[in-house]
């Protein structure tokens, strides 16, 4: 089906924004290679020839037959608890520099956006350089947990010693079968769909290792190109000796170098590297999220928000649960089974007034997605508060804990 998103469009001075065609790639590689790094070339062209994403998932403007200006949107997953979310995210985006400032990204961001609703997203999540996307409607909403330096790599067990080997298409379904395993105690996760996981064993930027214990896969980690050290980014182990070999085939991989992970506590390797880790950064690092419809995404949570309703024991007297952006609100009927279809209302500046919360239209993706919670954000944003009833409301929105795997490492 053809979308408006899929339709040129004519900008200022005889730019027109398209989608990318074969006869493009070169350029458009040649473009983000110059503005990013080289191997940025490499991942477009890997987007560009999968079946899942193809030519159609990236835009580009031009000049005549010059692009100037290029974005791509990669479909993705966000799960909450037991509901999944259809979402976007927006990637590869680089503009020739005699070109900036004509507002391309912004039309390309509207692109990605159309085409994201038109795919029937509930919202978007990204990685992106501070404060720029913003400007997009994009506000940071849920942490990047930091990369930790090892203080203590064990040796490698007697000989037979599982062997560390580069991931291969084999393995695909090992893969995601050890990161669906890492991430299932996480509250919010977002796993790399079938197409990233095809293109994370032959790209360049990163290389994806597994480990092997008696024949079988028994641990994963995604090792970028090193620098002053190695990190371990993703790891995966179905036991603790695997998480206590992959360590050890990390220190092999640094040689002498510094090694760092990527903390996932709620995994089988955060549990079981807990206490041979230092400290990590104390610099924020959180990702971008986009709500463009609040109320489809609170009525898509529903059965979360009523399994947390009736887990409360708070009594709501079968009155609406309200949120209220300001600007517009949402309500939701207490019924016997839970709560009802998302109601759209208008204007309320003062929610409390009706027994409902409010929050700011920039905070809703913390709000849903975030590690604050209600009680958290309303102690830090005076545009954040649970009303008259915070019980109900830190019940309904209480912290969570995200692990999101993106196509870049964002560390």
């Amino acid at each position: 089906m053809v979308t408006t998103a899929d339709r040129e469009r004519g900008l200022p001075d005889g730019l027109v924004l398209r989608p990318c065609r074969p006869g493009d790639l070169d350029q458009v590689g040649a473009l983000l290679a110059a503005r990013g790094d080289p191997t940025d070339a490499d991942d477009q062209r890997l987007v560009a020839d999968d079946a899942d994403t193809g030519l159609a998932a990236t835009a580009v403007v031009v000049d005549g037959d010059r692009v100037v200006s290029t974005a791509t949107l990669l479909p993705e997953s966000i799960r909450v608890e037991d509901v999944v979310l259809p979402a976007g995210q927006v990637e590869l985006v680089a503009t020739d520099p005699a070109y900036e400032g004509r507002g391309l990204v912004r039309a390309l961001m509207g692109w990605a956006h159309e085409r994201s609703a038109a795919a029937g997203d509930l919202l978007q999540v990204m990685v992106g350089i501070p404060y720029f996307y913003r400007l997009f409607g994009y506000e940071y909403a849920i942490d990047i947990p930091p990369a930790r330096p090892v203080r203590d790599v064990p040796a490698f067990p007697p000989s037979p010693a599982p062997a560390l080997r580069r991931a291969t298409p084999a393995d695909l379904p090992e893969l995601a079968r050890l990161q669906d395993a890492a991430q299932a105690a996480a509250d919010v996760a977002m796993p790399h769909p079938a197409a990233r996981l095809r293109w994370l064993v032959t790209h360049r930027a990163t290389t994806t290792w597994v480990l092997e214990r008696d024949g079988a896969v028994v641990g994963s980690v995604r090792v970028p190109e090193p620098e002053d050290g190695v990190l371990l980014a993703e790891p995966t182990a179905v036991d603790t000796a695997a998480a206590e070999s992959l360590l050890a085939a990390g220190r092999a991989l640094a040689d002498g170098r510094p090694v760092q992970v990527t903390d996932r506590p709620a995994s089988v390797p955060g549990a079981a590297w807990a206490d041979r880790l230092g400290a990590g950064s104390e610099e924020a690092q959180q990702y971008y999220v986009r709500v463009p419809d609040p109320g489809g995404l609170l009525d898509a949570l529903r059965p979360v928000l009523s399994r947390r309703l009736a887990a409360s024991g708070v009594d709501r007297g079968g009155r609406d649960v309200v949120v209220s952006t300001y600007g517009a609100s949402w309500r939701m009927a207490v019924t016997d089974d839970g709560l009802g279809p998302v109601r759209a209302g208008g204007r309320l500046q003062g929610p409390g007034a009706v027994g409902g919360a409010g929050v700011a239209p920039d905070q809703l993706g913390g709000l849903l997605l975030g590690p604050l919670g209600m009680h958290g954000l309303t102690r830090r944003r005076p545009d954040v508060y649970p009303g008259r009833d915070p019980e109900l409301y830190e019940a309904l929105f209480p912290p969570l804990r995200a692990d999101l795997l993106t196509y870049y490492l964002p560390y």
